[in-house]
């Protein structure tokens, strides 16, 4: 196995909570060198976040925290002291990348905004991503996945027709749309200056990958002025689609029926009389008819095992998937099993400790989790005198002085 597609980049790692610590974990997963800096005053949110290992609270405990930041290394700065701005004024020397999702502004009030560091450091690549960008009459706002989702319309469509908004049951913005685009964004800065030598700032507006998943939506309404409405599990132009209840206590199955011939299918696995097969043939006269193939479908699902249903349906080319939990994933689904997904890591406080793995499977440069989430500070002396070259006399005398916390 090779090193990491990344290995040799460096980020100084000022991002925290969900979109900005995953989108360096991706980074650090693939072999960069992401150093996380904290304070013991201002941690990152996530440490103090459940679910915590054995149910027992503490800045080491989070699993959520753990699963965000793994390969990293942590450091413990503070930025208002002299010493403490030199310590983080070296790591940006040495740095590829600067990583921050703060509100525009909080990083030129530490002393390490763009426009401070660009002259210094031409090469620097300058990750910010706030919520609504670096400009704007809402840049200011505060926000987190909720309110982004609202904000972007992601909200308007999730939920069953005429309830009210509902959402996505999790922070989707924070774990899909805004990390992945974050780190594409900061492949395309690296093969720039690869090219050319330049650095350059990178402003990503966390409303914008999400309002980016709304395409139909967007153009309905540029076409036809149509708003899209609520639909819960239905589907437009798909008859049957949805989820169906299966044997057993909460237990369920989806279902989709995209054309005829997998609406064929549907209707030979479960047995459909022919009569009946044949008069909902059609895609029109499936949509007309779609709460009566629903309770039709419903009356077969209810008895049957979800998973054996999935595999029936699948061997008949039917769209199909089983609605599963966390344990059902963990425990028991054999695909992840076989691609190793799930990967357990030694913690130095929590023990053997399971992460997901890396969703991205390279055959040259796989890229790994090389280490646990980092304890808060873990890495400070290692920085400061392996990486950055103060003398050991130097860090004993910070320390002294309040340069860490």
């Amino acid at each position: 196995m090779s090193a990491g597609p990344l290995s040799g980049v460096r980020i100084a790692d000022f991002t925290w909570i969900g979109a900005g610590s995953y989108t360096t974990k991706l980074l650090a997963d693939f072999g960069a060198d992401v150093i996380k800096i904290e304070t013991s005053r201002h941690m990152d949110t996530l440490r103090s976040t459940g679910p915590f290992k054995d149910g027992i609270a503490g800045i080491n405990r989070s699993g959520y925290f753990a699963d965000r930041n793994t390969s990293k290394r942590s450091i413990n700065i503070n930025l208002k002291h002299p010493a403490g701005m030199e310590i983080g004024r070296r790591l940006v020397a040495c740095s590829d990348i600067v990583a921050n999702n703060f509100r525009p502004g909080v990083m030129d009030r530490l002393g390490f905004g763009y426009e401070s560091l660009k002259l210094e450091y031409p090469k620097l690549i300058y990750l910010a991503m706030s919520m609504q960008g670096a400009a704007g009459p809402h840049a200011e706002y505060v926000g987190f996945g909720l309110t982004i989702g609202a904000l972007t319309g992601l909200h308007n469509l999730c939920g069953p027709k005429d309830c009210a908004p509902v959402g996505t049951g999790t922070n989707y913005p924070d774990h899909v749309p805004n990390p992945t685009h974050a780190a594409f964004a900061v492949l395309a800065a690296l093969h720039f200056r690869n090219r050319t030598g330049r650095g350059q700032y990178i402003d990503l507006a966390q409303t914008e990958p999400t309002v980016a998943l709304q395409g139909t939506a967007m153009i309905d309404y540029t076409v036809n002025r149509r708003i899209a409405e609520r639909c819960g599990n239905d589907h437009p132009n798909a008859v049957p689609h949805g989820v169906y209840p299966c044997r057993g206590e909460d237990r369920w199955i989806a279902i989709a029926a995209h054309d005829d011939v997998q609406w064929a299918g549907l209707a030979a696995a479960l047995e459909l009389a022919p009569e009946t097969t044949l008069k909902w043939s059609q895609a029109l006269i499936r949509n007309a008819a779609r709460d009566e193939i629903s309770n039709w479908l419903v009356s077969v699902t209810r008895e049957r095992d979800a998973y054996e249903l999935m595999q029936l349906l699948q061997t008949h080319g039917v769209p199909s998937g089983v609605v599963q939990n966390a344990r059902d994933l963990i425990k028991s689904d054999p695909q992840l099993a076989h691609r190793r997904h799930w990967q357990t890591l030694e913690h130095p406080e929590m023990g053997a400790t399971l992460y997901n793995g890396l969703p991205i499977h390279l055959s040259r440069t796989p890229g790994k989790l090389s280490r646990p989430a980092p304890l808060l500070g873990q890495h400070t002396e290692e920085v400061c005198i392996d990486l950055l070259g103060f003398t050991r006399a130097q860090y004993i005398q910070f320390e002294e002085e309040g340069a860490f916390e």
